[in-house]
């Protein structure tokens, strides 16, 4: 699945910032092992592209302003695995990129199937170094039960 576009994503409490928009968002990819990317050029974001889903366009971005910052998880062994973008900022001379890892929760129906997934973002040019940090949650955990 592709999300294209300026949607705004609302999921687990949390909105994409102000400026950060889904370039592309799924659980199938060709990238099977997990890494966090940059392309700050046109040539980097196509050799990213196409080591990703090399049967399909690559999305425009504008690299006179815009940049992509990504992270995929390889290849998890069933569904119920997610990735998702929440926040950008800068902080100690670094853009720092938030994102949360989703997994199935113990009882939850899954499909014993590969997958691969990831998220990739547009954010505005940014010169300095970019450190990606994992971050809990913010969707409330389940009513305890008796």
């Amino acid at each position: 699945m592709f999300w294209t576009g300026a949607a705004v994503l609302l999921a687990a409490g949390f909105a994409l910032a102000q400026g950060v928009t889904t370039v592309s968002k799924g659980d199938a990819s060709e990238q099977q092992t997990a890494r966090q990317i940059t392309a700050r050029t046109a040539a980097e974001w196509q050799a990213i592209w196409r080591a990703h889903a090399p049967d399909s366009k690559t999305p425009a971005v504008d690299f006179s302003t815009r940049m992509v910052v990504g992270v995929f998880l390889g290849t998890k062994p069933s569904t119920g695995y997610d990735v998702e973008i929440v926040n950008t900022k800068e902080q100690g001379g670094a853009l720092v990129v938030e994102y949360v890892v989703r997994q199935p929760k113990r009882g939850e129906v899954s499909a014993d199937i590969l997958t691969q997934p990831y998220h990739l973002v547009s954010v505005a040019r940014h010169a300095d170094p970019i450190r990606f940090v994992q971050v809990a949650d913010a969707a409330p955990p389940p009513p305890a039960t008796r």
